[in-house]
């Protein structure tokens, strides 16, 4: 017996849905909560497996949570870290999160010392951490790396740098962002990353006292102070989540709505959209995607932000692979982010791998099958494919999906779609439904 997501293929997605908090977003700003010993609140806060993780790590730093409707529409929690009880974070409290690694800086700024266990994870790729120690270097740390553990100690204190990425990181972004931001004078980033996320921590600091600007450009200029406050803060909306249900409607060509994401966050998702035909309309806070036409395949390459999202090179794939003629997706962010395609085979889809780059043939028939989440966005990736597919399709290890889709199931019957939590013998998938 195990526990399984069936996805049932009965027609086009139509309707409207809501993108809930964007959880990109909410790991760095609940990690931003320690840099201060005062509340922060943030609202339109996820109820996702990835979530809870971060929130357990804060509370075995020592910080204390009050949730205010955590999980619904709105949820919100506010985290007050007094004192720090430790600065250090194991392999135990980081393995499962890779993003739990970027508590190292926070803790390095308020403690002048942070012991932060290497990241485990997802494994889609190498995501190597060593922009952020270099960066960290350059601000007066000093860093070891022993058994598995980094080692980070600022004994004449942290400074301002003038550091320049090689390739715009998500992670050393936020990292070098809240370091900076309690460290009295100028720090400036260049190569930074763009992504609507790293916009979103620069609006938290702000609010909690430092001065940034151009977050969401490639140079961030940084001026800092030791004294940050407490404040609060509203979530964007998931750029992920919205992209993920927006390919579900046009691999079952329908018309799909999702409000609460603005549609400049998704970068050039709609621009490829429209290259394939869809019809698409932005509001300020909604995004529409009418794929109910005849679609043609497209070339596309993922890349930073406003760039295609790595996250949604799996979702997009799997809606390529029912679009007749040819596709490509080169993939140029992580180099082991291709282990869905293995999976799409099993429900009929044509694609061929050489390195990077996968060409897809579409196939106008997917036909549903029992197939292995092995990642978050594999996992979504299966999901649309399910849903286009003829049959029932049953997706193993769906602890993934809740680490990043809330409320998915509720969502998807929204659209009119059919998704549920299983639990079966492995023989009897085949003749089993919702």
């Amino acid at each position: 017996m195990y526990e399984c997501i069936e996805v049932v293929g009965k027609g086009s997605l139509n309707g409207s849905v809501v993108a809930g908090g964007a959880k990109n977003a909410a790991l760095p700003l609940l990690m931003a909560t320690l840099l201060t010993d005062e509340p922060v609140t943030l609202s339109n806060v996820p109820a996702l497996e990835d979530i809870t993780h971060v929130r357990q790590l804060l509370e075995a730093l020592g910080s204390q949570m009050d949730l205010h409707r955590i999980g619904l529409d709105g949820g919100a929690v506010t985290i007050q870290t007094k004192e720090l009880s430790r600065h250090s974070a194991s392999h135990s409290l980081i393995k499962a999160l890779r993003a739990s690694f970027w508590i190292l800086g926070p803790l390095l700024a308020r403690c002048g010392e942070a012991q932060v266990s290497l990241p485990g994870g997802d494994i889609i790729g190498a995501r190597p951490v060593d922009i952020h120690l270099e960066a960290l270097t350059a601000m007066g740390a000093n860093i070891e790396l022993k058994h598995g553990v980094v080692f980070a100690t600022a004994p004449h204190g942290l400074r301002p740098a003038h550091i320049t990425f090689r390739y715009p990181s998500v992670g050393a972004t936020h990292q070098i962002l809240m370091v900076a931001a309690r460290i009295s004078g100028t720090t400036i980033i260049e190569g930074a990353a763009r992504e609507p996320e790293i916009e979103s921590m620069a609006e938290l600091l702000s609010r909690m006292g430092a001065h940034i600007e151009g977050a969401g450009t490639s140079r961030i200029l940084i001026s800092g102070t030791p004294h940050l406050s407490g404040t609060s803060l509203d979530l964007i909306g998931d750029r992920i989540e919205a992209g993920t249900y927006l390919c579900a409607g046009v691999a079952t060509r329908g018309k799909v709505t999702v409000n609460g994401v603005r549609p400049a966050h998704v970068g050039k998702l709609l621009d490829i959209f429209s290259e394939m035909g869809c019809e698409i309309e932005r509001g300020n806070n909604s995004i529409t995607v009418d794929a109910q036409h005849d679609l043609r395949g497209v070339s596309v390459t993922t890349g930073p932000f406003p760039e295609l999202a790595t996250d949604l090179q799996a979702p997009l794939l799997a809606a390529l692979c029912t679009v007749e003629g040819e596709s490509s997706v080169e993939e140029t962010v992580y180099e082991a982010r291709f282990r869905h395609v293995a999976e799409l085979w099993r429900l009929g889809a044509h694609i061929e791998l050489s390195d990077r780059c996968a060409r897809i043939i579409g196939t106008p028939r997917l036909s549903g099958a029992a197939v292995e989440g092995h990642d978050i966005r594999a996992a979504a990736s299966l999901v649309v494919a399910g849903l286009a597919a003829e049959g029932s399709t049953f997706i193993s290890e769906p602890h993934h999906l809740r680490r990043g889709y809330e409320r998915l199931e509720e969502k998807i019957a929204a659209l009119g779609g059919t998704i549920c939590n299983r639990i079966a013998d492995a023989e009897d998938l085949m003749f089993s439904g919702c």
